[in-house]
């Protein structure tokens, strides 16, 4: 039998809310990817070439710290992974947290929100983070407040063994 983690980062609420509720739909553990130094409104300000998150995002080698614990990846099989889409892609902080743990022979499942992007190359870019073992279901946008039953359909049409 599987179990099931919904993973999320989020940076000012909108995908902690969207992972919540997915949590509850599957009936599985929640973790939070909290980084070591939190973002402030003016780290997220995409218009300033400045700000933390255009800098980090601007270098792809960039790894936010973030909070090590005791994550025991090797008690899931299939990990449901929640971002906000930055620049086209899942935040670089997310790559620090692919490359924290071992997420070998793992399926992921990624859902992101966006305030106007797609996932563009997210699952390319972030595989260079995993062992070549770990598979990745093409992620969805949840760019609005999902009711529990459109999110107990969208896991259903992943024709996922979960339990």
């Amino acid at each position: 039998m599987s179990k099931t983690l919904v993973a999320y980062f989020s940076a000012s609420g909108v995908t902690k809310k969207v992972a919540e509720n997915l949590s509850k739909v599957l009936n599985s553990d929640i973790y939070e990817i909290k980084p070591e130094v939190p973002y402030t409104n003016a780290d997220l300000n995409w218009m300033d070439k400045s700000s933390r998150s255009t800098i980090e995002m601007e270098d792809k080698s960039s790894r936010p710290a973030i909070i090590m614990d005791d994550l025991d990846t090797s008690k899931y099989d299939t990990i449901f992974l929640g971002f906000p889409i930055w620049w086209y892609v899942a935040p670089t902080i997310i790559n620090t947290f692919l490359e924290a743990y071992d997420f070998a022979n793992k399926k992921i499942v990624l859902f992101a929100t966006s305030g106007g992007s797609g996932f563009g190359g997210t699952v390319e870019y972030l595989k260079k983070s995993v062992p070549s073992t770990t598979t990745f279901t093409d992620g969805k946008l949840l760019n609005y407040n999902p009711s529990l039953d459109e999110l107990t359909d969208w896991i259903k049409s992943l024709d996922l063994i979960i339990a």
